[in-house]
């Protein structure tokens, strides 16, 4: 695509040929992790064509001490959810994943199990707020396929997990 048509290009390149930001993709990372008045879909389009400013951004946030559902929320504020699910929202989710237990050393679950939680509190959140789910998924059920599919998660854990998302909402929202 001709640089005069995407917009993210453009941008980007506006930043660098006036020198406020280097090809550096810890710099860029930094621009786009503090510069808050950028249009989501066009960061996200951005970021899924440069992964490796993702992976930089990823690891500016911290999750320190964060419950898990609300970290995703934290996380999708930062970094847009895709509108689908591919290979875009698996390296998101596993960048995540990965920072997330960096951040909480001690939570005891290694990025594996982080990234099954992450895909299944994704999974609840559109379950639950999606009108064209007639049969909305039960507490019971997603403990039990949770304990099913993340070694190590107890029933409690997937309870509060359940219960986070039911009451405060979507962890992650689309950007349209």
């Amino acid at each position: 695509m001709p640089s005069d048509l995407n917009p993210s290009r453009n941008g980007e390149d506006y930043l660098l040929q006036n020198g406020l930001v280097s090809e550096d993709p810890l710099e860029i990372a930094n621009f786009l992790h503090t510069t808050k008045r950028l249009w989501p879909s066009q960061k996200m389009e951005y970021l899924s064509q440069r992964r490796h400013v993702l992976e930089r951004l990823i690891k500016l946030q911290n999750y320190q001490n964060q419950f898990l559902p609300n970290a995703l929320r934290n996380f999708f504020a930062e970094v847009s959810a895709p509108n689908n699910r591919g290979n875009y929202l698996t390296d998101m989710i596993e960048k995540f994943s990965e920072r997330f237990c960096y951040c909480n050393p001690g939570l005891g679950f290694d990025k594996d199990t982080v990234f099954v939680l992450c895909f299944s509190l994704i999974m609840l959140s559109v379950d639950l707020a999606s009108p064209h789910v007639k049969n909305k998924m039960s507490k019971r059920e997603f403990i039990k396929n949770t304990i099913r599919a993340a070694d190590g998660v107890s029933d409690e854990l997937a309870g509060h997990l359940y219960d986070n998302v039911y009451l405060i909402g979507h962890v992650a929202t689309a950007v349209s």
